[in-house]
């Protein structure tokens, strides 16, 4: 009996099958809406950035330019700071999905790993006539006041310098021993800092850095055989 008058009240509570397809359109089309309001504001910063070559503007210029309301920002914002973040994390997977594309095209799993490297040097030295503030202006500030964010936005990219680091080590053509993954972040962290650095080493060599010179520091180090 008891049985039984569990099974009924079971069955009551469930929702009924159009009740809950009903719900879950309404979800989907709530979040299809937040979704472009979320672009429609990167859209709008990304847009101010690249005509003032500066992420120095206000939250009320990038809701006036995107035709929004300030208070449909702090619904997906908690300020400027975060707003940026997203910009410097979306900035970087498209990177990671470049770098990734340019190494595809190498048959060795080495020169790989080379190609991923020097593009990856270019895209972070600094250059006045490319214009980007997000990695010369926002990206030192947050790799001081903020780390873990940092080391978030960069998963894409350590994933992908792991990843090739990887099929280097399975083809034989890393150093036993060596962790791909440690390797791949050693490699992604030394070519980022050179290539941020370079106005710094070329004031003491008299000329900058390559890439294919951070490369073979990176690949063959100082250390003679």
């Amino acid at each position: 009996m008891e049985q039984k008058t569990d099974a009924t009240v079971s069955t009551q509570s469930e929702e009924p099958a159009w009740k809950q397809r009903a719900v879950e359109r309404s979800t989907k089309a709530a979040k299809l809406r937040a979704e472009q309001r979320v672009e429609r504001f990167l859209d709008a910063a990304q847009a101010i950035i690249t005509e003032k070559g500066t992420t120095d503007f206000t939250v009320q210029e990038v809701v006036e330019r995107s035709r929004q309301s300030l208070r449909s920002f702090y619904q997906h914002f908690d300020g400027k700071h975060e707003l940026l973040l997203a910009l410097f994390e979306d900035a970087l997977r498209r990177a990671s999905e470049q770098i990734r594309a340019a190494a595809s095209v190498q048959t060795d799993p080495l020169e790989r790993v080379k190609v991923a490297a020097q593009l990856l040097f270019e895209l972070s030295r600094p250059d006045p006539a490319a214009q980007r503030p997000l990695f010369t202006d926002f990206a030192p500030q947050l790799l001081l006041s903020h780390p873990t964010e940092v080391q978030v936005a960069h998963g894409p990219l350590l994933g992908l310098f792991a990843e090739l680091m990887t099929q280097a080590e399975k083809a034989g053509r890393l150093r036993p021993g060596l962790s791909p993954r440690r390797a791949g972040a050693l490699t992604m962290q030394t070519i980022m800092f050179i290539a941020q650095s370079s106005s710094v080493a070329e004031e003491e060599s008299g000329h900058p850095i390559s890439a294919d010179e951070a490369w073979e520091f990176c690949a063959s180090g100082f250390a003679a055989s």
